[in-house]
Formats: C-alpha cells, structure tokens, sequence
C-alpha cells in the first residue's frame, strides 16, 4: 500500500532521516518504533503529506505523493485515518459531533445516515450512548477511543496511530492495543502505529520497524525481531526491561 523509497528528510543542518526504504503492506499492522528524537514521529507526518522529504519518493497505491499540492493531497488523505497522540478531539463540539466531523466536511450524506455511522463507530470502539458528552467529560482512554472512532468514520484504507499508548496506564494501555487489533481485524485496514512502547508493538502488530538517529536499522516479524542481534535493538530492549 505505501512504499518509501530512498527518502531523507534534512532539517537546517540535521539530518532526521536517512536514506529510508520501507514497504508497508496492505492490510498489516506495522509498528514504528524508536527513543526520543529517533525520527519516527517525523516518518509519520512525511507519510501523511504534512511535510515533504528533502529527497526519495512516497508512494501510495504506486502514487507518488511527495510533488503533491495540497488539493491534490487532500484528496490521498481522505482514504486516511488518524489518531492523535492526545486524541485533538474538539472541545466545543459533542462526542457525536466530534466523530461526525470528517463525514461532514468531506461528504454530502444525509444527518440520519451521519447519526447512523457516528452511533455504528462509537459501538465498535465500546462507547455505546456517549454521543451527547462533551470531551472534558471523557478519560483519557475514552477520549482515545472517540478519536479512533472519529478516525475509522470516513472508512479509510490506512489509519496511522501516533504514540496511541502515551499517557495510560499499562491496564488501559493493553485494551487500546486490544482496541488496535479489533479493528484492523473488523475493518480489513493497514494500520501504522508509530510507538516507544516495546510490549505494546509486539502485542498489536504483524510487522516491527525500528527507527534509530534517523536511520531504519532493523524492519522484520514479532518473532524474528525479538531475536535480532543488531547492538542497537538489543539496547531499546534492555533499556525498556530497566525502566520497568
């Protein structure tokens, strides 16, 4: 489904990407993992359009997004979800409204068949009759999940999670991974999930892939990255087992 060949991203006088070559397949689940200032966060927002690389190509669909203007843009990201590291849900507007808001802007569907599907994505993610809450009435786990719901709304391809995890406690931070593989299963999508959390990546995804200083130093399955010998993953484990 998307597919970076070659890219780097320079900001000023550093470089935060290098040379990145990277296959996301349709329907899997692929984690991007890597410490602070690691460059993972800045691999999202090139995969989402929100900045252009410095060189390579972004392929979606075969698509080369990267000479895309915004209009054209626009248009690639309406076959995207995103849910936001603190959720971005719209204060002044109601939970219904919130998840409704994409369908809104973006389609010219009748408010019955808007109500049907904000009540139809809200019960996928387990929050049955909260459409007339406002966000500061919400947990943080509930506002994630209003976020996932706002963002499968539009029924997108890919759903890219940017730190899905932060912010929760690991109890809640399991059901959020359980939310993740539910509905990549129910809704046959390709989910990104950009992480620092090690136990979380390897419950969610099909796919690890490991950012360090801007460079991909490992991309393989569960498994076979648990047993990857590479100095570099061996230490984001070791240091993962020492803070807990």
């Amino acid at each position: 489904m998307i597919e970076l060949v070659d890219v780097c991203k320079r900001f000023d006088d550093k470089d935060a990407l290098k040379h990145i070559n990277l296959t996301i397949e349709d329907g899997e689940t692929l984690a991007i993992i890597g410490g602070s200032g690691s460059g993972k966060s800045t691999l999202l927002r090139l995969l989402i359009g929100l900045i252009k690389p410095t060189s390579g190509k972004i392929l979606v669909n075969g698509v080369d997004i990267v000479p895309m203007d915004e209009e054209e843009l626009n248009k690639v990201r309406l076959h995207m979800g995103m849910v936001f590291q603190y959720s971005a849900l719209f204060d002044s507007m109601t939970v219904g409204e919130n998840v409704a808001f994409g369908l809104r802007e973006h389609t010219k569907l009748s408010d019955a068949d808007i109500q049907a599907i904000v009540k139809d994505k809200l019960h996928l993610v387990g929050l049955d009759g909260v459409e007339d809450m406002m966000p500061n009435e919400l947990s943080g786990g509930m506002k994630k999940r209003v976020g996932l719901a706002r963002a499968i709304a539009v029924e997108p391809s890919v759903i890219f999670y940017d730190e899905p995890s932060s912010g929760l406690d690991p109890l809640m931070t399991e059901k959020i991974d359980e939310l993740i593989v539910n509905t990549q299963q129910a809704l046959s999508v390709t989910s990104v999930v950009v992480t620092h959390d090690m136990a979380s990546a390897c419950r969610i995804s099909d796919r690890i892939a490991m950012i360090y200083e801007g460079e991909l130093v490992a991309v393989d399955t569960v498994e076979r990255f648990k047993k990857i010998q590479d100095a570099r993953v061996q230490a984001f484990f070791h240091t993962l087992r020492t803070v807990k």
